[in-house]
């Protein structure tokens, strides 16, 4: 749980020690599957079918009753059992953000399908607590009386009272960062679920406008909320990060105009930051608008958003070392912004750094620091090594996410994993009684807490893996959120990226034969190859159709089982597979598909190949 009161180190930077480490290449696919494993373990309410992390259970069951609303799910953020509005929101945002730049990366190695799962557990929620247009349950539990036990959530017994903001008691902030997520999340459904898409956009544009009309700080008014997530940076930046997601996910461009009327009076174009994450958003703000003059979308408001884009790239001048004004870091090279929870800086940092150098290589720009113009492949190279430490390239060789890696924190500070699972013993851990059985215990963890993020070393890469030191072994839902693109887009490889800033061309009135590629290419490793091709076309009343046979091929040694297809710009009719309510599977008469075989499916429509992506498998 984060402590708002910022510790700013004063120790002096150091130069980079030379350290023993084997810099053995990393298994981003496999820190990826981890990554968004994680939060299937912070998951409340009523669990799926499908659930993974099956030491869970069910629990509040019964959140928002007492206020007459039905607040069951959502996330628990960080190592014990509140929900708190503020962060979960950003969590949401930053998952949709990394999907929507690097959603394919995510499909070919059969984990798109469980990110947007991640998504919508929140962005359902998040309809739950927006039952009014001008109402918003922003917490539910109390962070006091939540500390003073130590239960699993299947058994806690602390308050669940359910707190909100509406016009009479307003918080620009969290409506805003919420107003962002279901923004943000609607872009990721657009094409496999309009209507829940629609729905997200819709809440979107009410809490965009509940947040602007009733402007005020959230903690003034969910008071309990003030020591764990205060917001410090105010209100003004939430309310150009909702405008900015708003415009990305409508080109509606009132909000175009909102970030160019309000960029100089909110701070947009004035504030130059050296952090980015739950509470201070400008440095987000900066690169989505830099995003979109690069995009030519600037139009008349061109002036304002070079001012925000110099403000971006003060941001990644400063990641590199090469600003007016640079990050603090470890002798091993960590961003250092903090003890408590270091990591949440170092992973939405280190996203920053990535979608920024591929906006600029789209755009065939440099990057201007005060030392002088960077190639855009050095801040990957910065959010690479950033990564790299995290799994493990580091003075102690510890890798930060659990169970990656042979040497990862093993005591996290963390309830649910550090309590035998109600599955195993259901016996009742009251509250005190879990620090005195559970807590103090000095032993591993009774259940893994797959792919977490723990807060991480200190500004000189020391590291205690103990339970009762929460500053630095307790994970947090947006130390991962980030993350989850990071390595995305680290496993996807070096090149192909230009799609990130498409150019707006105008369509032909007949386009000649199409040039097929597969939508989503599988990288050299991908067990999952698909290929389309058009077989036949023929014209009728003046409209070009055409016939395509795709392939799918299981490229791996083993049984592939549970393949769910996501199609999108698919115009006509489909043959060989079987619709489900948002995602295409075998066909009756195939359960799974044999080592090296392939399937084929075929479909007609008057357009270019659609966009056929791996969204999950199972190998057996």
């Amino acid at each position: 749980m984060e402590k708002f009161v910022r510790l700013i180190s004063m120790a002096p930077l150091f130069l980079l020690l030379c350290f023993p480490l084997a810099l053995a290449g990393h298994d981003y696919g496999a820190a990826l599957s981890k990554s968004i494993l994680f939060f299937e373990a912070q998951r409340s309410g009523v669990l799926p079918r499908n659930q993974r992390v099956t030491w869970r259970s069910n629990s509040g069951l019964y959140d928002g009753k007492t206020s007459g609303v039905d607040l069951v799910g959502g996330y628990y953020d960080a190592g014990d059992n509140v929900k708190f509005g503020l962060p979960m929101a950003f969590t949401v945002t930053m998952m949709s953000w990394s999907i929507i730049e690097y959603g394919k990366q995510m499909a070919s190695s059969g984990e798109l399908g469980h990110a947007m799962d991640a998504v919508k557990w929140g962005t359902d929620y998040f309809i739950k607590a927006h039952p009014e247009p001008n109402v918003l349950y922003g917490e539910v539990g109390d962070g006091n009386s939540d500390h003073y036990c130590w239960q699993r959530p299947e058994d806690m017994t602390t308050d669940r009272h359910a707190y909100k903001i509406s016009p009479s008691n307003p918080g620009s902030d969290l409506a805003g960062e919420t107003a962002a997520a279901m923004a943000a999340a609607s872009i990721v459904f657009h094409r496999t679920n309009p209507a829940y898409s629609r729905e997200l956009l819709q809440h979107a544009y009410q809490l965009f406008d509940f947040a602007d009309k009733y402007r005020g700080k959230y903690d003034s008014s969910i008071t309990v909320a003030q020591k764990y997530y205060r917001s410090i940076s105010g209100y003004n930046d939430e309310l150009l990060w909702a405008a900015a997601w708003l415009y990305q996910a409508s080109n509606n461009e009132y909000y175009l105009n909102y970030l160019a009327n309000n960029g100089d009076s909110m701070g947009g174009t004035g504030w130059g930051m050296t952090e980015f994450g739950w509470d201070v958003k400008y440095s987000g703000v900066q690169t989505l608008v830099a995003k979109f003059l690069m995009q030519g979308k600037a139009g008349k408001h061109a002036a304002v958003f070079e001012k925000y884009t110099a403000k971006a790239e003060y941001f990644m001048c400063s990641c590199l070392g090469k600003g007016s004004r640079n990050v603090q870091k470890t002798p091993g090279g960590l961003i250092f912004r903090q003890r408590w929870n270091n990591m949440q800086f170092v992973t939405s940092a280190s996203f920053l750094a990535t979608v920024y150098s591929d906006y600029l290589t789209s755009s065939r720009r440099t990057l201007k620091c005060a030392s002088g113009n960077v190639a855009p492949t050095e801040l990957l190279s910065f959010a690479k090594s950033q990564v790299d430490y995290i799994l493990g390239d580091n003075p102690r060789a510890t890798s930060y996410m659990v169970g990656y890696g042979n040497n990862y924190p093993q005591q996290v500070h963390h309830r649910a994993s550090s309590i035998v699972s109600i599955k195993k013993d259901s016996s009742f851990v009251s509250c005190r009684g879990g620090y005195a059985t559970w807590f103090s215990r000095k032993a591993s963890d009774p259940n893994l807490l797959t792919g977490a993020i723990v807060g991480g070393p200190d500004a000189y890469d020391n590291f205690a893996d103990q339970r009762d030191n929460y500053e630095q072994t307790e994970p947090a839902t947006y130390n991962n959120a980030p993350l989850i693109g990071l390595l995305a887009r680290l496993g996807g490889g070096q090149s192909g990226y230009n799609q990130l800033l498409p150019v707006v061309t105008t369509q032909p009135k007949q386009a000649p034969l199409p040039k097929v590629t597969p939508a989503a290419p599988a990288s050299s490793s991908g067990p999952i190859a698909i290929a389309q091709k058009v077989t036949s076309s023929w014209v009728a009343k003046g409209v070009t159709y055409y016939r395509y046979s795709t392939t799918v091929t299981n490229k791996s040694g083993k049984t592939l089982k549970n393949l769910k297809l996501t199609i999108s710009k698919l115009y006509g009719p489909l043959w060989g597979l079987t619709k489900t309510t948002d995602s295409y599977v075998f066909p009756s008469w195939l359960n799974s598909l044999p080592a090296g075989k392939s399937l084929e499916f075929v479909y007609i429509h008057s357009a270019s190949a659609a966009n056929v992506l791996v969204s999950s498998y199972s190998l057996a």
